[in-house]
């Protein structure tokens, strides 16, 4: 037998280790799952560059947009001790019903009678207020006719002091002439004394009238002053008494106002949700609350709070997705039109200052586009929301989530929470 040299069983082996290649075949499974990998990562490709809708997230509860319908407490505005209880915890109420009556606790106005002591105490003061303002009236009258009196009586004594001053010339000429007579020797002299006598007679009733007007004057200055001074005191009493009449009227007014606050009464209809006072003689502070009432409210709103950090992005009229406690959802937060169980709202309300540190409140007000809020909301139930901005890929979004960047927008909002400030009407990119 011939044997075979080792350069002739190189290629023998090769050429045997080429057919068993050949001769194994690709597991089936293996082709299939090579190929759905394929397809996934094509399919994963594809979605990176799918519109994905951004989102700015927010919790909250449900409120009233309107604070008048939002839940009310009712309080006591006078102190007081529980005297009956008028309603039951849930019962409804209209506005004006009694609440509670409440009894007196100051001993101020333990007397049931201080009405109508305070309205005879009043009356008392008026009468004497009317009587002290005749007084000054005649005081006045006493005055004019002081003034009168003393004018007329100064009048009548000028034009007896101007009878006196023309016989007191009188008497001078015919003194003068007399003298240089007497001088001369032509007449004797008791006629010269006789002349002189009158002479002096005149000049006194002269000084006499002159010092007459004086003293009427004085007289009747002194009178007029006496008069007015009394004038001036009786108005002084006038204006007490006025300021005594007001203090009076304002105590009887607090007075009728306080006793009608025994009967503590609701501003507006609503369900009573909650007495916070108990039982029959418990004492009550001013300002104290007495129960809670939830108006009912047809303008339903979600109390949403947002990051600090996402409220400039938002604006009003913005849609939101919301959630409410309750009602089961699927909410595919990119793609609003395939989420299933939420409602839909507009941004209507944005605070200029932060609620609490690191967050903005919003209010949202259903969107008459979408559908109806469900009738079963009650306030204060808790709902999520989300906020819809613009179009981004997909890729972005998850690029974004992973370096915790806040959402972006390719314009500045419109209409911004904040008013506007000089130079910023360019737009702007995040």
């Amino acid at each position: 037998m011939m044997k075979l040299s080792d350069q002739d069983v190189g290629p023998l082996i090769q050429a045997e280790n080429r057919y068993a290649l050949r001769a194994l075949e690709t597991p089936r499974a293996g082709a299939i799952l090579a190929r759905c990998l394929l397809a996934v990562a094509a399919i994963l490709v594809l979605f990176m560059f799918l519109p994905w809708r951004q989102n700015i997230r927010g919790t909250g509860k449900v409120t009233a947009l309107s604070p008048a319908h939002r839940p009310q407490t009712v309080q006591a505005v006078i102190a007081g001790q529980i005297q009956r209880w008028h309603i039951q915890e849930g019962q409804y109420v209209h506005a004006g019903d009694t609440i509670v009556t409440i009894r007196e606790v100051k001993e101020k106005y333990f007397d049931p009678q201080l009405l109508e002591r305070l309205q005879e105490q009043l009356a008392a003061k008026k009468s004497g207020l009317v009587a002290k303002r005749e007084k000054a009236d005649a005081l006045r009258r006493q005055i004019l006719a002081l003034q009168q009196s003393r004018d007329r009586k100064i009048e009548q004594s000028k034009a007896k002091l101007e009878a006196e001053r023309v016989k007191f010339r009188n008497a001078e000429n015919q003194y003068q002439r007399n003298k240089k007579l007497y001088e001369a020797g032509n007449i004797p002299l008791t006629k010269f004394q006789e002349i002189t006598y009158k002479y002096e007679g005149s000049v006194a009733d002269y000084q006499t009238a002159q010092v007459e007007i004086e003293r009427l004057r004085a007289e009747y200055e002194e009178k007029i002053n006496k008069s007015h001074a009394d004038l001036n005191a009786t108005e002084a009493d006038i204006f007490d008494s006025e300021g005594e009449i007001s203090k009076l009227t304002n105590e009887y007014a607090n007075t009728r106002i306080r006793n009608e606050q025994y009967q503590i009464t609701t501003a507006q209809s609503g369900y009573v949700v909650r007495a916070m006072k108990a039982g029959i003689g418990e004492t009550i502070k001013e300002g104290d609350a007495v129960c809670t009432v939830m108006p009912e409210a047809s303008d339903l709103a979600v109390e949403m709070y947002v990051k600090a950090m996402d409220i400039p992005l938002i604006s009003k009229d913005r849609q939101v997705r919301i959630e409410f406690d309750g009602w089961p959802a699927l909410q595919f937060s990119g793609w609003p039109s395939v989420s299933v169980g939420t409602f839909g709202g507009t941004v209507r309300v944005i605070d200029y200052f932060s609620a609490e540190p690191g967050t903005f409140r919003i209010l949202v007000v259903p969107d008459n586009r979408d559908e109806a809020w469900p009738q079963q909301l009650r306030m204060g139930s808790g709902a999520r929301g989300w906020v819809m901005l613009d179009n981004v890929p997909v890729w972005y979004e998850i690029w974004r989530q992973l370096n915790g960047f806040p959402p972006s927008l390719y314009e500045a909002p419109l209409d911004q929470a904040l008013p506007a400030r000089s130079g910023t009407g360019t737009k702007e990119k995040k």
